[in-house]
């Protein structure tokens, strides 16, 4: 069955913007990567500063080729701890010749479980609700 990774993201009231930002620059760069199935970001709602960056992937394989191959190229600059892949949350500055970014994070730590049991909406009949 999926594992999950989650980032955990330390992330400054008055940097929350500019990660969110950095994100949203960085849309559909993991999407198309063999094995990876979902992807969300998610904004602490109340009682901490930590952002999690949830990502499913087929298999530690898949993950582990995502973090050797676009991974490096989408958080070149570095800025992160190590292992901190999949945040999108690069202090890197992509190539563009510009002085690298700093990273918007304070501290970074990755979590991975595996996915023992799903359950998703069950389809409604056709017709459902009508009259």
């Amino acid at each position: 069955m999926s594992i999950v990774k989650i980032n955990v993201l330390t992330v400054p009231e008055e940097q929350r913007e500019t990660l969110e930002k950095r994100f949203a620059s960085r849309a559909g760069a993991v999407e198309s990567s063999d094995g990876f199935e979902w992807f969300e970001l998610l904004r602490p709602a109340e009682g901490t500063d930590r952002y999690l960056v949830y990502t499913r992937w087929r298999d530690e394989e898949a993950f582990q080729a995502w973090m050797a191959g676009p991974a490096q190229a989408a958080h070149r600059g570095g800025g992160e701890k190590a292992g901190a892949g999949g945040s999108g949350e690069s202090g890197g500055n992509g190539g563009s010749g510009e002085a690298p970014r700093r990273p918007a994070a304070s501290d970074a730590e990755v979590w991975t479980f595996e996915v023992v049991q799903q359950a998703a909406p069950k389809a409604s009949s056709p017709g459902a609700g009508q009259e």
